[in-house]
Order: structure tokens, then sequence, then C-alpha cells
């Protein structure tokens, strides 16, 4: 096989995307960990922009590269269930904190969701935009889901949480 046929049939599939995933992510956190863990420099946005980017500049459609990203969508579910176990280990701090946590919580996700719709109410966004919008503060797995049954885009909605 030519190299030129080589490349030609990995760039075809989606082992090609996930790998370009993994490696744009590892790019972003060791920036991240360079900028002496800058809040500025989030790893997770880093890689939404620097994927995005790979996509523009290449013509690539979303639906073209979620074909190779599935896993890492797929992988989303479990990791946000592994999260329980350092949240079940500190369940005492927590129940003693349990009406400023509750406060902040529907605080916070009022005022986010509140902003978020009302600016882009404002800028003329479509209803399947900001039905894309309504649960950006909950986990990106479960913010896909209600997004789908609202008429959301998820894929938006996976970006914008």
């Amino acid at each position: 096989m030519a190299p030129a046929d080589f490349w030609a049939q990995w760039l075809g599939t989606p082992l090609w995307w996930l790998s370009i995933t993994l490696l744009v992510y590892l790019l972003a956190l060791a920036l991240y960990q360079r900028s002496g863990h800058n809040p500025l420099v989030n790893p997770v946005a880093l890689s939404i922009a620097g994927l995005s980017g790979v996509l523009w500049l290449s013509g690539t459609p979303y639906t073209t590269y979620f074909e190779g990203a599935q896993l890492v969508h797929f992988l989303l579910g479990p990791a946000t269930v592994a999260l329980a176990v350092p949240l079940f280990e500190q369940s005492r701090r927590l129940r003693r904190a349990w009406l400023p946590l509750l406060g902040g919580s529907v605080v916070g996700t009022l005022t986010t969701t509140a902003s978020a719709l009302g600016l882009a109410w404002a800028l003329g966004a479509s209803k399947s935009t900001l039905a894309s919008l309504v649960p950006k503060s909950v986990t990106t797995p479960v913010a896909m889901g209600i997004s789908q049954q609202l008429g959301g885009l998820p894929s938006l909605t996976a970006v914008l949480v």
C-alpha cells in the first residue's frame, strides 16, 4: 500500500477523529499545566476551541467528526457516575452544609439559565438554539438528553455545557 493510499484510508476512519480529539485535549492539558493551572486556560474549553478550529479549517461536518468521537461521548456517562465516589467520600461534610449548597445551586442555576436564555432571545436565537441552552447547568450526558427532549440540538448543548 502506497503512503498516500494509507493516509487517505486513515483520514476516512472514525479512529482518526478520536485520535485528533485525544491529541487536542493532551495539548490543552499541557498548556493548562504550564500556566500553573490558571482557570482561564481551561483544558476542556481549549479543546473545544481547538477541535472547532480543526473542523472549520478542514471543512469537516460535525456529523463526520462525531462518528469518531462517539467513544468519548459514550464514556461521558460512566465518567459522570465515577464522580459519585469522591462526592460520597465527602457526604458528611456536604450534609452539614446542605442549606448553603442548595441555595447556591438554585440561585446559580436560575441566574445562568435566565441570563443565557435572555441574551440568546435578545439576539434573535432560534427556538432550537433556545431549547439547547435550557439544560446548560447540568452534566453533559444529562443535558444532551434534556435538549433532545425539548427539541434542541444535543451537539450544541454539549458544547455549551
